[in-house]
């Protein structure tokens, strides 16, 4: 069982990950903008869907990996900080722009359901969140390594849901306020980026119950 605040950590880092520019949030949005929130959270249900998949994948290949090899945390361990140092600069570097979006066609809930989980399988952000970032808040010394990764991939999960779910109610907002309000686009960047580099800073410079 991980603790409270390791938990909270990591759900808030996904948390804000999740409303980060990518794949995801874009087609959420420009759904849920062209045909309504039921359109938008049924697009969801498959991008969540996907999320699980990677989870378990995820679980199962850590535990191996930890319980043959232990010295494979701490390559995986700086693997994450320099990925985490990566995503900062990169968020540092995004242009402000407007939330663009594009027309679409109306579809079934079993097609959006699809495409919203194809749209987060083919995400190389979920892919590198699970392989690299997860990892980091794991304490094999606490616990089941497989048990923990359970417990942070179903957080992860919930987190990102929750902020889909505020971009799928509120995207003719969130989408006026990016385009008429740089200085909230500006704050949004430094935001992550700052939260980013602190846990990086936390994980290559701390041991495996830094977090």
């Amino acid at each position: 069982m991980l603790a409270l605040h390791t938990v909270a950590s990591f759900a808030g880092l996904a948390f804000l990950m999740a409303l980060s520019p990518g794949p995801n949030l874009f087609y959420l949005a420009s759904r849920s903008l062209c045909q309504g929130t039921a359109a938008g959270f049924a697009s969801l249900a498959g991008v969540c869907t996907a999320m699980l998949l990677y989870m378990l994948a995820t679980a199962a290949g850590l535990s191996a990996l930890f319980e043959a090899v232990p010295i494979a945390y701490d390559v995986v361990r700086f693997a994450g900080a320099a990925y985490l140092l990566w995503l900062a600069a990169k968020a540092l570097r995004t242009r402000n722009a407007p939330l663009a979006t594009t027309s679409l066609p109306p579809e079934p809930p079993g097609t959006l359901y699809r495409r919203g989980f194809v749209t987060c399988l083919l995400n190389p952000k979920i892919v590198l969140m699970y392989g690299s970032l997860l990892p980091q808040f794991i304490q094999p010394e606490t616990g089941s390594v497989f048990a923990q990764t359970i417990e942070l991939g179903l957080v992860q999960v919930a987190a990102a849901a929750s902020a889909h779910s505020f971009i799928i109610l509120g995207a003719a907002r969130v989408s006026s306020l990016f385009g008429r309000s740089p200085r909230f686009a500006r704050a949004q960047k430094y935001l992550l980026a700052g939260f980013l580099a602190a846990v990086a800073a936390r994980i290559a410079f701390d041991r495996r119950n830094a977090i």
